[in-house]
């Protein structure tokens, strides 16, 4: 008879509790965020961190509307057919940045696979749109994989974002569960087609989804092999039941031995760290 049991769930350990979002500055945030109809993979993404980075006045906004073509395991985003492009929300967005004031912003998006573009010509509108109103903000780009289709990622390129982040996410061996529709050479190339046209690039790696410790030592060797500049190592956090399950929590004496390895392989900037996210600490990566 087949088992129907379900994996067991882990207790979080006391590294892993964040404060409750606070302070006058995350409400001023909320608020811009609520008046401009806008999305943030903070709200979506059930960031740990973002009463930390709200109540500094910074949020990832997040375009092309709030579903995604793809169904990947780890991601609280919703999945589905989504909304026709907003042609107005590059305007949206790069009003919010000036109203908040940044020094430093990030963009996400969900994936568009249903659009010719994947939604690259939204993206090139909103980093040109965010320049015009805001010329002294520094931005960050999470972009997509736009499927491979290098047309879609040359418009990046293009508008030259002063960092340009994406994320692998998991090692090799997972991939195919973790992220489903991505490739993991795929990922590999698009940061090197945006090394190689001359822009700093950034990827994020989540642990605790049954990687070894020798698959986290090599993937942070094929970054290195593409010139990657900036490292994120977090800890993989379930959203929801019907989500990926935690293998394991890692200990921070770990994070800190990744980080050790990381920098020993050249990378500018690394963090490492159980609440650590793409975006988190995102302004000091650009520097």
């Amino acid at each position: 008879m087949e088992s129907t049991a379900t994996p067991p769930r882990f207790k979080k350990p006391d590294w892993l509790r964040v404060k409750l979002p606070t302070g006058a500055e995350y409400l001023k945030v909320r608020e811009i965020v609520g008046k401009h109809k806008l999305h943030t993979i903070c709200e979506s993404g059930n960031c740990p961190n973002m009463g930390e980075c709200w109540g500094a006045g910074t949020a990832t906004f997040m375009i092309l509307g709030n579903v995604c073509t793809r169904s990947c395991g780890f991601c609280a985003v919703a999945t589905g057919k989504p909304k026709p492009a907003d042609w107005d929300e590059p305007k949206r967005v790069a009003e919010s940045v000036r109203l908040m004031g940044v020094k430093h912003c990030v963009i996400t998006s969900v994936d568009r696979d249903d659009l010719k573009d994947g939604g690259s010509i939204i993206w090139a509108e909103t980093i040109k749109a965010i320049r015009e109103v805001s010329p002294s903000t520094k931005f960050e780009c999470l972009i997509p994989d736009f499927a491979g289709k290098w047309e879609n990622l040359q418009r990046i390129i293009d508008v030259q974002p002063d960092i340009v982040s994406h994320n692998l996410e998991t090692v090799r061996r997972l991939t195919a569960e973790v992220r489903i529709q991505a490739k993991y050479n795929r990922s590999l190339e698009v940061l090197k087609r945006l090394h190689d046209a001359g822009l700093r690039t950034k990827s994020g790696v989540m642990l605790g989804l049954g990687e070894t410790e020798e698959e986290i030592y090599q993937t942070i060797d094929d970054l290195a092999g593409v010139n990657c500049d900036v490292i994120t190592l977090g800890q993989y956090l379930q959203p929801t039941v019907k989500h990926l399950p935690v293998a394991k929590f890692v200990h921070p004496d770990e994070f800190k031995a990744y980080k050790e390895y990381a920098l020993s392989k050249g990378f500018r900037h690394v963090e490492s760290g159980p609440l650590v996210r793409s975006s988190y600490h995102a302004e000091k990566h650009v520097e």
